[in-house]
């Protein structure tokens, strides 16, 4: 009998605290608690991640990727989002997708309530993004990510993210 528990995630049952809770190290208003769909039913290809953004805060500064298509559906909440020069308000129901361009994006949390997404796209093995306001650049690779600035070489290990409560 298929044991249907490998194939489900009932999010409706999850508190905010059964994934990650990931604030960016470099910018101190950017905090998403995070859990990983696709990594719990085993899926390798692809991810999906459901978001909770705290009130006022951003879920990752803004970035851009140079391998991975990226997109975000707000299910509940509001908030707006930065691509490129542009700002916009979003709420139940938009999706956002960003292709690999260049254009740099980035979603806040401007409503009085978590702002709930599910955020998603492509794995590869490597991936090199761009945090444009931060002057820094993030490299992913089989041993985790590090950041490097654009102007004296510093790194961070992607372990500075993760919130120690």
């Amino acid at each position: 009998m298929t044991d249907i528990s490998k194939y489900l995630v009932r999010t409706s049952a999850m508190d905010r605290n059964a994934g990650y809770h990931i604030r960016h190290p470099m910018q101190d208003d950017a905090e998403v608690y995070w859990i990983s769909l696709g990594d719990r039913v085993g899926m390798q290809r692809a991810h999906l991640n459901f978001a909770r953004i705290p009130p006022g805060k951003a879920a990752f500064p803004v970035h851009f990727h140079a391998m991975q298509e990226e997109y975000v559906f707000v299910v509940s909440g509001k908030g707006t989002a930065t691509i490129g020069d542009a700002t916009c308000e979003i709420g139940p129901g938009d999706y956002l997708g960003f292709p690999v361009d260049d254009t740099p994006h980035g979603i806040r949390n401007t409503g009085d309530a978590d702002l709930i997404c599910l955020m998603g796209g492509e794995r590869t093995a490597t991936e090199v993004a761009t945090f444009p306001e931060l002057g820094k650049v993030a490299i992913q690779h089989e041993g985790g990510m590090t950041f490097h600035e654009l102007q004296d070489g510093k790194t961070r290990k992607m372990s500075d993210w993760l919130v120690k409560d």
